[in-house]
This record gives structure tokens, C-alpha cells and sequence, in this order.
């Protein structure tokens, strides 16, 4: 076994925590740290999960099979610049909804969305506790569009007024919220043809902030 897979599975005892268990939290099949240790498949890790285990066990990736930080390559006519420190963080095909609603069902990753992750640390973005969905719907434009991308943190932080994905009667949404009284929240739409709604707190499930979004010009 090569140091990174004896690593990996050192880390995992230490921890007590289980490859399946792992596997999970990047978003894979249970058995997918299970095949890389046992049968080398995949051959190394991805960047961003290995990023992700390491921003998990606290060590140093290089500790799990990343080339070292600060190899430096040349492009084209000038000074050397360094690798490129990216996050693929992944995208769900659930479809956060801006109208009617879709039903919030588990779903694997279709795929991934790269970002600079020195841009996500800035922001004081956590990669692993981000994911990426697309809108459905019209009754956030003119802020959100049917087809917009967003991406939602979905680290434990005190609510405030923004823009969060929720559930709310076993439904999916992307929606602005603040707080409302005696103990309710304000669930808004930005497209005025659409009510604001005035719900307790306890009936609106706030799975994540927005916190960026893209989309077609």
C-alpha cells in the first residue's frame, strides 16, 4: 500500500471514523475510499477531494498524495507563476426552485463547478460545505433567472436577511428571508407578482446561503 492510501486509512482510525463514512462526504458511492485503498482505483485522488479530507483529518495534503504547493511552471513569455489552486465543488441536480417548487429529493453530484480557492477563501468559504444547483422558475428575477446557477454555503451560521434555499412543505426553494414577528420568517420573491409569505420559524428548513451566482447573459 503506497503512503497515501496507509495514510488515509491511519487518519480514518485515529478519527474513528469509517471509509464509507468518508466516501460520503465527498459526496461518492460508500465504497468508493474503500476501492481506492483495497483495489487503487481510482489511482489518486481528485484535487478537491483530496483537499476536502485533508480540510477534514487537519494535515497537510501532501500528506494524501498532493505534489507539493509550490512547484512552479511557466506560461508563455514572462514570469513563473504557480499552480493553480482550484475547489471543484459539486453540482446537484436537484433544481432549487424560484416558482412553484420542486420536490427536494438526495441526489448524487452530476458534476462540478471549478473555483478559485483562494477566491473561496476570502470569502470565508468552507469548499467541502458548498454546493452548486440550478434555479427553476421566475419568481426571484429579476436578482434570480430560470436557469441561473447558485452557490450555496451550507456551513451552520446564525440566519440573516439574504438569499437561502430552504424547504418548506417538503418543497425546495430558493428565497429571500428575514425575520418577521413573533418568531416567524418573512419568506420573500423578488418578482412582485409573487405574495410574500409570513411562516414560523420552525416550519422553514434553511438548508444553505447563497452566496454567488452565475448564469447566461
Amino acid at each position: 500500500m503506497d503512503p497515501a492510501r496507509s495514510r488515509l486509512v491511519a487518519l480514518a482510525a485515529e478519527r474513528g471514523v469509517s471509509l464509507a463514512a468518508l466516501s460520503g462526504l465527498l459526496g461518492r458511492n460508500a465504497a468508493y475510499l474503500q476501492q481506492f485503498v483495497r483495489k487503487g482505483s481510482p489511482r489518486k485522488l481528485e484535487e478537491n477531494d483530496r483537499r476536502t479530507l485533508a480540510e477534514f483529518f487537519g494535515v497537510d495534503e501532501a500528506e494524501l498524495g498532493a505534489p507539493p504547493r509550490d512547484t512552479v511552471v511557466t506560461v508563455g513569455v514572462g514570469a513563473p507563476v504557480r499552480n493553480a489552486d482550484w475547489a471543484d465543488i459539486p453540482r446537484l441536480p436537484l433544481g432549487a426552485s424560484a416558482g412553484p417548487g420542486s420536490l427536494a429529493q438526495d441526489a448524487a453530484p452530476t458534476d462540478r463547478l471549478r473555483f478559485s480557492g483562494r477566491w473561496l477563501r476570502q470569502q470565508g468559504l468552507e469548499p467541502s460545505m458548498l454546493s452548486v444547483i440550478e434555479v427553476e422558475g421566475d419568481s426571484m428575477e429579476p436578482t434570480l433567472r430560470d436557469g441561473d446557477e447558485i452557490l450555496v454555503d451550507r456551513s451552520p451560521r446564525p440566519l440573516r436577511s439574504g438569499l437561502h434555499v430552504i424547504r418548506l412543505d417538503d418543497v425546495l426553494l430558493v428565497k429571500r428571508l428575514e425575520s418577521g414577528p413573533a418568531g416567524t420568517l418573512l419568506v420573500i420573491s423578488d418578482n412582485p407578482a409573487y405574495p410574500r409569505m409570513e411562516r414560523a420559524r420552525a416550519d422553514v428548513a434553511v438548508l444553505g446561503r447563497v452566496v454567488w451566482k452565475g448564469g447566461r447573459i
